[in-house]
């Protein structure tokens, strides 16, 4: 592609919007621009990538048998309402009506079109197992769209759907596609790790997330070095210890003028913030079993004073929807005391929204905490769960922190910040119960399809290559994903010939375009009249693997001079024989990506 035809800009100034380095470069090269929050065009250098990563992405699904189709980007709502997903997603899912005044649905996954496909075409187990797989735009209207393509509400995604007719079959396409992402991810350069996750709004019995390690992630991952474990903090579990026995001291009630953070009570009382119980206020959208109608429930949850809570195991715990927290005014109107809230004699009846009391599991192992006394600058001590107040349920409820120890082996656990770039679910039989997805077994039983959902970011991973492979001059990206191998330059001569027998830079130039091409290797071809200085930091900008050079000064020497994007040194090479060395580089380069990919091993348990 000669770069004075290329529908492209690049731009010496840092957009404003632009607050991440990937999606700084990604902008000021000229690869994508925006349209409006988290929606984006891509233009024609990213889509050239975007291409090399969705062909590498079908490559590794059709190596582990999947079979690619098309599904719509608008669904009718009735499939979203057998499902109940329709009623449980808040407004990230995307809702309109057709003419006809149907709701409809914006794609933001497809297991419910899956799910009513298998249930049209899938008769008996001689149908399975089965894996089908598209790439296809999706919507998520998400409230808080950031880093560019790293968090969009317009975005693509590669998903997968395995069927089939029993569990061990599911653990076989699960564990498939554990190593099918570790190799996508690897050929387009990225290390990730993969964590236990949230099976959130999809459902199902389990979850892994892959994720790259990156400090603008938006995730905390909980990570131990010693045995391998790793999860979200969403549901990272950790071993939890009680404080050492004591017996049950008589409540006394004591004033703390003041002192509404644990950090201030613990430092006027002279004691550890473990030894107090912290009150965290929660209003909760709460389906009932069974139910469309969600209702909002407040939520009095209590941790001890050293630890956070965690609002997705607490959300799990009591079902919720969604979580937000709770106004000074609604904690007041269930007979508690902002900075001093207590759930002993808590008057809940007076709440206009019931109110459930939800403590961790290590709070009725903790004796005589200290506990707010639901009266401005007064505190009680003592306090102890069974003699003192009742709570609702009892679960994990806390969040994981660097430095807790691993449940599995006792080690620090240490904590870092990540950017998912895939996920894949059990998912059951949960949306096959739901929307009828049954076969005959050989027995000529019923039984419901097991299922599984697999899915990559393509936009987003294209995004973390922007965040992983750039320099202070912009971007370095793989050979693989690179939009073109080649960045050639042609830096004419400022003057009038005086021989013929001088070398022309431009013809020179002409005629490697054209001998790269025919000998297929991919060559953004800089024919535009700037300067040189301009030409090379448009050519850093760009961040394509290798860079040609074309002058008559390197031609009156004897070749041109090829470099590579993130070497210092550039080397003057033949010009009878560039076209060989530039297709051995590009093979080398290529050998290096394929040999990041490795067999993985399953995590077990």
């Amino acid at each position: 592609m000669r770069l004075s035809q290329a529908f492209m800009r690049t731009l010496r100034e840092t957009p404003s919007e632009a607050e991440t380095p990937g999606y700084q470069y990604l902008l000021r090269a000229g690869y994508i621009r925006q349209l409006a929050s988290g929606v984006f065009s891509y233009l024609p250098l990213a889509r050239r990538s975007l291409n090399k990563i969705e062909t590498i992405l079908k490559q590794e699904m059709e190596a582990i048998g999947g079979q690619e189709m098309s599904m719509p980007v608008i669904h009718p709502a009735d499939l979203w309402k057998e499902t109940g997903r329709w009623y449980k997603i808040d407004a990230e899912l995307g809702r309109f009506k057709d003419r006809a005044n149907r709701d409809m649905v914006l794609a933001m996954t497809h297991e419910e079109v899956i799910a009513d496909l298998v249930r049209r075409e899938i008769r008996s187990y001689r149908q399975l197992p089965q894996l089908l797989y598209h790439i296809q735009t999706k919507w998520r209207d998400d409230p808080r769209p950031r880093a560019g393509l790293i968090r969009l509400r317009e975005f693509t995604m590669k998903d997968s759907y395995s069927l089939d007719a029993n569990w061990e079959g599911l653990d076989r396409q699960y564990r498939n596609h554990y190593q099918a992402y570790f190799n996508s991810f690897r050929r387009c350069g990225l290390d990730v790790i993969a964590v236990a996750a949230d099976v959130g709004m999809m459902g199902g019995v389990m979850s892994h997330e892959f994720m790259v390690l990156l400090p603008i992630g938006e995730d905390t991952l909980i990570i131990c070095d010693q045995c391998g474990y790793a999860a979200n903090r969403q549901i990272a579990r950790f071993k939890k210890r009680p404080l050492p026995p004591e017996l049950p001291e008589p409540l006394e009630k004591i004033a703390t003028p003041g002192c509404k953070t644990i950090e201030a009570l613990a430092e006027f009382l002279k004691i550890k913030p473990s030894q107090t119980a912290k009150a965290v206020f929660l209003i909760a959208d709460i389906t009932s079993e069974g139910s469309v109608e969600t209702k909002q429930n407040f939520i009095f949850a209590i941790v001890r004073g050293d630890m956070e809570v965690n609002e997705t195991k607490l959300a799990n715990l009591i079902k919720a929807r969604s979580l937000r927290p709770a106004t000074e005014e609604e904690i007041r109107q269930v007979g508690a005391e902002p900075g001093y809230a207590s759930p002993v004699g808590l008057e809940r009846a007076q709440s206009t929204l019931p109110c459930l009391i939800v403590v961790d599991e290590l709070i009725p192992l903790s004796t005589n905490l200290v506990s707010g006394a639901n009266q401005a600058g007064f505190h009680l001590l003592n306090v102890n769960y069974g003699r003192d107040y009742q709570a609702d349920l009892v679960g994990d409820i806390t969040a994981a922190q660097q430095g807790d120890q691993c449940s599995a082996c006792e080690s620090p656990l240490k904590a870092a910040r990540g950017v998912e770039v895939g996920n894949i679910f059990k998912l059951g039989t949960f949306y096959s119960q739901a929307m009828g997805c049954y076969f005959r077994d050989e027995d000529r039983q019923e039984k419901p399809v097991i299922m599984g959902s697999y899915g990559i970011g393509v936009d987003r991973l294209l995004g973390c290559i922007a965040e992983t492979y750039h320099d202070e001059k912009g971007l370095t990206l793989p050979i693989s994903v690179a939009p073109y191998h080649v960045h050639l330059v042609v830096l004419p001569g400022r003057g009038a010939k005086t021989s013929s027998t001088e070398p022309d830079a431009v013809g020179v130039a002409e005629t490697l375009y054209s001998q790269m091409r025919a000998a297929g290797v991919e060559v953004l071809y800089d024919d535009r009249e700037e300067t040189p200085g301009v030409k090379f930091n448009d050519a850093d900008l760009i961040g394509l693997p290798l860079r040609l050079t074309v002058g008559e000064r390197s031609l009156q020497q004897g070749g041109v001079e090829l470099k590579l994007r993130t070497a210092a040194e550039r080397e003057l090479h033949p010009l009878d024989s560039i076209i060989p060395r530039l297709q051995q580089e590009i093979k080398a380069l290529h050998e290096a990506i394929q040999r990041r990919v490795q067999p993985v091993d399953f995590p077990e348990g």
